[in-house]
């Protein structure tokens, strides 16, 4: 089938290359443009850019779509349907328009729930046990279009949302393939998603990585999950910024102040909501190498009533 592919990060690269693969006729890729990036700020390609171009594609990276003339340039494909995956520019419907079987999306959850930008990070970090993905056809909404299809993966007791999201790309390939099948045969009935179900995964802000100890240790042990790499988990000790690397929620309970650390032999537990413990395994101070928990007690050896989080 002939068509165009939207996407920008390594999440939509399986997706791309799985269609290459099935013999789909990719006639053009469309991707945010280079921007600057790392240290030295040189401009940076997409990873759908690099895929693209490694298959010899035609990349083309409008600052916005939605203009009259860019909106023209993708009217002259002439292509029945379009695939986007987290291309990152809302499309207006006009350029819905276009595709008489639709524009298929690639989502990371199983919609309705955790529409928006952060559905794999928000998943991992509201504990749930699993998640999925889904396509469905783009309309004006955030992720409101007609369900085609969707599956289900567990979400592992260690998974971050940098693993998660490597497994579900695969998955979300195979789904897309598995989708395009059912619209060329006519062998999928769009449902309509249940509004009244519908969550939201608002995108990620630095201020979420920031470690709020009333909270129970397995919920934040799951932020810290869902928030890795970016905006990660960061706390504050001693008047300096340090990061939550690594740390899982212990069995055992305490009494305490929220964020009071409690060194027991070699380890370091902190005091969360309602008396639950968690064991810090790596952390890393502003500026500094990342350390284990023994090295902080023999570097820093907090004393009795010392927390995280003050100020």
């Amino acid at each position: 089938m002939d068509l165009v592919f939207l996407g920008t990060p390594p999440f939509a690269v399986p997706t791309l290359e799985a269609l290459i693969a099935a013999g789909h006729s990719v006639k053009a890729v469309y991707t945010q443009p280079d921007r600057p990036s790392g240290r030295g700020q040189e401009l940076s390609q997409s990873a759908v850019k690099k895929a693209a171009l490694a298959h010899d594609l035609p990349v083309l990276q409008p600052e916005r779509v939605r203009l009259p003339e860019e909106i023209a340039k993708l009217a002259e494909f002439r292509v029945p349907v379009m695939v986007v995956v987290g291309y990152g520019q809302i499309l207006p419907q006009t350029v819905i328009d276009l595709a008489p079987l639709g524009i298929i999306n690639v989502h990371g959850s199983l919609l309705p729930k955790y529409r928006g930008a952060a559905p794999i990070q928000w998943a991992i970090a509201n504990g749930e046990s699993h998640t999925g993905v889904t396509t469905m056809r783009i309309n004006a909404g955030m992720d409101t279009g007609d369900m085609l299809l969707k599956t289900e993966m567990e979400i592992l007791p260690d998974d971050t949302s940098t693993t998660l999201a490597g497994r579900l790309s695969l998955l979300g390939a195979e789904l897309l393939i598995e989708t395009l099948k059912g619209l060329e045969t006519g062998t999928i009935a769009p449902i309509p998603q249940d509004h009244s179900e519908a969550t939201y995964a608002a995108i990620l802000k630095k201020e979420d990585g920031r470690i709020d100890f009333s909270r129970t240790a397995a919920e934040i042990a799951n932020r810290l999950r869902g928030f890795t790499p970016w905006p990660g988990a960061y706390t504050t000790f001693r008047g300096t910024q340090w990061k939550v690397l690594s740390a899982r929620p212990a069995v055992d309970t305490v009494v305490g102040s929220a964020g009071e650390i409690r060194p027991i032999g070699k380890k370091v537990f902190l005091i969360c909501g309602n008396d639950t413990l968690l064991e810090v395994i790596e952390l890393q101070q502003d500026g500094r190498k990342r350390i284990t928990a023994e090295a902080f007690l023999n570097g820093q050896r907090p004393v009795g009533g010392e927390t995280f989080g003050g100020e």
